[in-house]
Parts: structure tokens; C-alpha cells; sequence
């Protein structure tokens, strides 16, 4: 069972990235199950997933954490049990993980992942699959957050949006912080299977993806061959 992983570096809902998620599936019209924990579940950033979706092959879905057992008739289980791929939005990622472990998310995840549900998403929904990141999830400055580890490396999304993330990712792999990584800039992704890096995709010539390390005291950023989607 192939393990994949499709993350891109902004949370915004891009169609072509949603249709890519859908294609390696490998599923004539997949199920795909949003999840807009890190946004509070923000109901303007819902049905942005319905009108991207509705010009797709798929089946769309959400899976909401601000819900009350009277109205909320399926379980967690249920719902991610049933999915072909699952896409994480943007938001507050240090939230999101501290809710998904409370309601037994995290668990249903990492098993649906290991049985070959595709797993991806942007901005905090890219991060959250890392051993480790940096977030705005805290007041007054960028802080590290750990993640699942379903890939055993860093990651830096926004890596060309904003002015901190960059130089702050490369002060952090230096002094031990975080370990080696993959960077990516908004309109970029990397798919990865089983671990490694398939492919690296972009949506125009000046946003990249990269493999950010330290060689002889030094920050390496190897940008990775990229295929331009779209």
C-alpha cells in the first residue's frame, strides 16, 4: 500500500492542486474530506471548498470539530474511514494538533495514512505532517511546533511570502532546532510517496520547492526539479 503525501506551501484552496490530490488517488471520483480545524472551522473558507469542488471529478467532504453530538450523528472513525484522500487547511497549527489529539484525531490520521489514504494540504495543512516546523501560532513572534512525523524532516511552508519564515528556518536547521527539511514557496508542492519526494510541481516560474540542510557549517538549499502544473 502506497503511502503519499501531496503538500503545498500556502492554505489556499488552488484548484489544480485539488485536482492533482484527486489524480493520485488513483480513484475514478474519489472522496476527499476537508479539514478546516486550524480556521476554526471557518464557514467562508468551507464553502470555498464546495465551489472549487464542484468543478471537479470528486466527492467532497468535511469533517468539522466544532460540533455537538446531537447534531454530529458520525464519528471521527466514520467519517475519515470512508475517504480516499484527506486535505488540511490553513490556520493555527499548534490549535489544530492540540484539538485533533483531544478528539482522537491524531490516531485516525496516522492509521489512515499507513492504509494508503492520500494526505496533504497547505500552510498549517502542510506543516502538520513534519517532525517540525515554525508557526505563527503563538503571540509576538514565530515559534517551532512539532507535527505527526509521517515524513521525518522539517518543513517551512510560505518560504517565499514572507520575510521571517526563510532566514528563520535556516537559523533553526543550523543550530539543531529542526532538523534537515523541505521548503515551499506558496504557489509550489511536493508530492511525496512512500517517504521520498515523487515529484515537485509548481504553479509559475518564480514559486519553487527546496531540500534545506547544513553542509561544512553551512546552510545547502538544493531546489528541487520541479513540473509546472497547469
Amino acid at each position: 500500500m502506497k503511502q503519499q503525501l501531496f503538500i503545498y506551501g500556502s492554505g489556499r484552496l488552488v484548484p489544480a492542486f485539488v485536482n492533482y490530490t484527486a489524480e493520485i488517488t488513483g480513484k475514478p471520483k474519489p472522496n476527499i474530506c476537508f479539514v478546516p480545524t486550524a480556521s476554526g472551522d471557518d464557514p467562508e473558507y468551507i464553502a470555498k471548498w464546495e465551489a472549487v469542488c464542484s468543478e471537479l471529478d470528486l466527492v467532497p467532504h468535511v469533517l468539522r470539530v466544532w460540533i455537538n453530538s446531537y447534531d454530529q450523528q458520525q464519528t471521527y472513525e466514520e467519517i475519515i474511514g470512508k475517504m480516499d484522500a484527506i486535505i488540511v487547511g490553513g490556520g493555527n497549527t499548534l490549535n489544530m494538533l492540540a484539538i485533533w489529539e483531544a478528539q482522537g484525531i491524531t490516531d485516525l490520521l496516522k492509521k489512515a495514512y499507513e492504509n494508503g489514504v492520500v494526505m496533504g494540504g497547505g500552510s498549517a495543512g502542510s506543516l502538520c505532517w513534519f517532525n517540525g516546523g515554525t508557526t505563527d501560532s503563538r503571540p509576538k513572534e514565530l515559534s517551532i511546533v512539532g507535527g505527526l512525523g509521517l515524513i521525518d524532516k522539517s518543513h517551512c511552508p510560505h518560504y517565499n511570502s514572507e520575510k521571517s519564515r526563510r532566514p528563520l528556518y535556516h537559523e533553526n536547521i543550523l543550530k539543531g532546532a529542526l532538523t534537515d527539511g523541505y521548503a515551499v514557496d506558496d504557489r509550489a508542492a511536493i508530492h511525496f510517496v512512500d517517504g521520498t519526494v515523487e515529484e515537485a510541481l509548481s504553479l509559475e516560474d518564480d514559486n519553487h520547492s527546496y531540500y534545506v540542510s547544513v553542509q561544512d557549517g553551512l546552510i545547502r538549499e538544493e531546489r528541487l526539479k520541479e513540473r509546472r502544473l497547469g
